[in-house]
């Protein structure tokens, strides 16, 4: 199994997290691996987000990844503050290159198929859907798999608490990204 499927087979639900206040980090790791959410996907949007990926690091059983990484030099300065993967909300050659040879695991985001034969051409079969509603929902995450049945994807972007396990009921999601975990 690649290294990016286990992270996904972690957790039927990753936790999309923006982190505002560096004090929150560590205890909402805590209380998240605690119910049962060990993977968690701090996005990189706020000033604090670097700062707060080290603070859940410290959490026995949390595996902590950077979200929103848009660029090289995102995805290099989140490894060295102690990423474990990395979720990107789409695919470029230059990102998905600079993953592979830093060898993380990474978890690019694609909304159609074009995308999805990118992340192909540069040896990924994993995927976050995203934004999965926006997308055209299960249908249209239905209507990918039948070309690309040798991908795994994260729908992330719109899905609730809900519709979860709608989505978790295809053959292809190993796991969906959710903000409204931590609220």
């Amino acid at each position: 199994m690649k290294p990016i499927e286990n992270i996904m087979r972690a957790a039927p639900v990753i936790p999309v997290l923006m982190i505002n206040d560096i004090a929150d980090a560590k205890p909402m790791a805590e209380d998240l691996v605690a119910k049962g959410y060990p993977v968690l996907e701090v996005t990189l949007r706020t000033d604090c987000a670097l700062a707060a990926i080290r603070e859940m690091k410290q959490v026995e059983g949390a595996i902590v990844g950077a979200g929103t990484v848009l660029n090289p030099a995102m995805l290099d300065v989140a490894i060295l503050e102690g990423a474990e993967f990395i979720v990107s909300p789409g695919l470029t050659e230059p990102l998905g290159r600079a993953a592979i040879e830093r060898d993380i695991p990474f978890l690019p985001g694609v909304a159609n198929s074009g995308d999805i034969m990118r992340g192909l051409d540069l040896g990924f079969t994993h995927f976050k859907f995203f934004p999965a509603m926006a997308s055209g929902g299960i249908p249209a995450l239905k209507s990918l798999t039948g070309p690309f049945g040798q991908c795994k994807f994260c729908p992330t972007g719109g899905i609730t608490e809900a519709t979860a396990s709608d989505w978790r009921a295809l053959d292809s999601v190993l796991c969906v990204g959710g903000s409204w975990v931590a609220g």
